[in-house]
């Protein structure tokens, strides 16, 4: 899945998914064709986005977000 089906599907916006990737929270595969560099997304990824997103629009922050995302993603 790459960034565009991502934000499609979620409905997150594009800086906030590259930041989940800046601060480590998803590492997508970077494919590079030809100048440029894209992002491949796995299934686990998009659910961690979707369960992370989720988190972050009830207004926690993101490092209690992720958390939050990981508990949930580890209980089912």
């Amino acid at each position: 899945m790459q960034t565009s089906d991502v934000l499609k599907k979620i409905n997150i916006p594009r800086h906030k998914l590259y930041y989940l990737e800046q601060k480590g929270y998803i590492n997508p595969k970077k494919i590079t064709r030809g100048d440029l560099e894209m992002r491949e997304y796995t299934e686990e990824d998009f659910r961690k986005i979707q369960i992370i997103w989720k988190f972050l629009k009830q207004g926690f922050k993101h490092k209690i977000a992720y958390q939050k995302a990981m508990e949930s993603l580890n209980n089912s």
